[in-house]
């Protein structure tokens, strides 16, 4: 039976992943700090391991896995104790990265936008970078260091019911409310996954023989506006954008330009992404029925 070991499996799509992975035969761990309660199937092993102390990630190195999935390294330094850790110990790492290692661009991105490979390492704690920052730096020390083959799925903003940010909540919530939303540049050109396809996506990258970074979004894009109209019209009333607005107002989407991948690399080596369309309406739908 092969070892999976997953950093980061308690909720959202690391759930999900934890659920696909034990239906599929695995032996599976969730390595966590164990402050998070989660329904996981009987099965999968739980414990409680500090991802930000390197002695703590160490206790793990004692095993070999076939697969580690990581979910929350954030930081030159929680990657460079992975690597440290888990050198020699593992078949293939599947790093859960972001659409954030890039810049805002009014084209689709492509991998070879950001290079990790070249990219400079400086070593510091999450505590010392913005998010950008930590992931970029996250995937230059896993290709530089190439301590065991990685993988890095590169993911934009992440849908569905159960979202702990809450950002699509926000909009829902705002226009169903009458409250106005801040919005910097409503025309900018979005695209999304659902955290089910999310989950799907790291199953299977933990299968392939693929390396490197990978994009993974849904079929299509949105521009902002148009997904509050979207909204209006599932609700029954207008979004009222303004440019300026309290704090508590802001759109977390407020980007200043678009930010949109191309993910053909992965639908070339046979990963079938779904449509935006095929899900994002119905999710408006039920996020509406529940602020009814």
């Amino acid at each position: 039976m092969k070892k999976a070991l997953v950093l980061g499996g308690t909720r959202f799509f690391g759930k999900r992943l934890v659920q696909l992975l034990a239906e599929s035969g695995m032996e599976v761990t969730v390595a966590t700090r164990g402050m998070t309660e989660a329904d996981l199937p009987p099965q999968v092993k739980r414990v409680t391991v500090d991802r930000d102390d390197v002695h703590s990630l160490a206790t793990l190195g004692s095993e070999d896995w076939d697969v580690i999935y990581d979910n929350i390294c954030y930081s030159s330094q929680n990657a460079l104790d992975a690597c440290e850790a888990f050198r020699g110990r593992v078949g293939r790492y599947v790093l859960t990265s972001t659409l954030s290692v890039y810049d805002f661009s009014p084209e689709s991105l492509k991998e070879e936008d950001f290079d990790p490979y070249t990219y400079p390492i400086v070593p510091a704690p999450k505590e010392k970078v913005s998010y950008q920052e930590g992931k970029r730096q996250a995937e230059a020390v896993f290709f530089q260091q190439q301590a065991f083959p990685v993988f890095a799925a590169r993911f934009p903003i992440v849908l569905a019911e159960d979202d702990y940010t809450r950002r699509l909540h926000f909009h829902v919530e705002h226009v169903s409310e009458g409250r106005p939303i801040g919005m910097v540049n409503p025309e900018a050109i979005m695209c999304f996954i659902h955290a089910q396809e999310a989950a799907e996506f790291l199953q299977w990258a933990g299968t392939v023989e693929l390396k490197g970074p990978v994009n993974a979004c849904s079929h299509g894009t949105i521009r902002l506006n148009a997904l509050l109209d979207e909204i209006a019209d599932t609700v029954g009333k207008p979004a009222i954008l303004q440019e300026k607005t309290a704090e508590e107002d802001a759109s977390p989407y407020g980007f200043p330009g678009s930010f949109y991948m191309d993910n053909r690399k992965a639908g070339e080596a046979g990963f079938s992404f779904r449509t935006l369309d095929s899900w994002l309406p119905q999710l408006i739908r039920t996020l509406a029925s529940q602020n009814s």
